[in-house]
């Protein structure tokens, strides 16, 4: 009994650990992407992967069939979603790094970009992750790629907030 615990533990520990190996590059770069700060810099991405990592591991056993890589960016996304919101209020602006090529995006622009284009989410499944409807998803995407590709366009010019665009 003692011996199939420990093979399974050891078996379980390997197959994390390999996964961790496999995927931990590409989702520490989504991370660096969401937070945008530098590749030299990034402690918050850090944190968001090792919080990923951690509850993919936690729930690893349970996982049954599930992709582990889903899991892990789900959680990168709603962590990264929920912090936002309690420390900046609403989706509020963080400080990203100004060389970061997603820095004059906000914090929910960023996140729909990365999960749409960078990981190639479907909209449907973003609206769902983020409690948000599809037609909201894609025209966050569509502003966000807009205001990425042409920076000096109408999209960069909009109001930081509707209280301003009232007035």
């Amino acid at each position: 009994m003692r011996d199939r615990r420990a093979a399974r533990d050891t078996r379980r520990a390997r197959d994390f650990e390999a996964f961790a190996a496999g995927a931990a590059g590409r989702l520490l770069h989504a991370a660096m992407l969401l937070t945008a700060e530098a590749p030299e810099a990034n402690p918050r991405a850090r944190r968001l992967l090792t919080l990923a990592l951690a509850h993919t591991y936690a729930r690893w056993d349970r996982l049954r069939g599930e992709d582990p890589y889903d899991c892990a960016r789900q959680y990168l996304a709603t962590r990264f979603a929920r912090t936002t919101w309690h420390q900046y209020g609403a989706f509020g602006r963080a400080r990203p790094d100004p060389r970061s090529p997603l820095a004059a995006l906000t914090p929910r622009e960023r996140l729909v970009l990365v999960l749409r284009l960078y990981e190639g989410v479907a909209e449907e499944q973003t609206a769902a992750l983020l409690g948000l409807p599809a037609e909201r998803v894609h025209t966050i995407c569509d502003r966000a790629t807009a205001t990425v590709l042409h920076p000096g366009g109408p999209a960069a010019a909009r109001p930081a907030n509707a209280k301003t665009a009232l007035s």
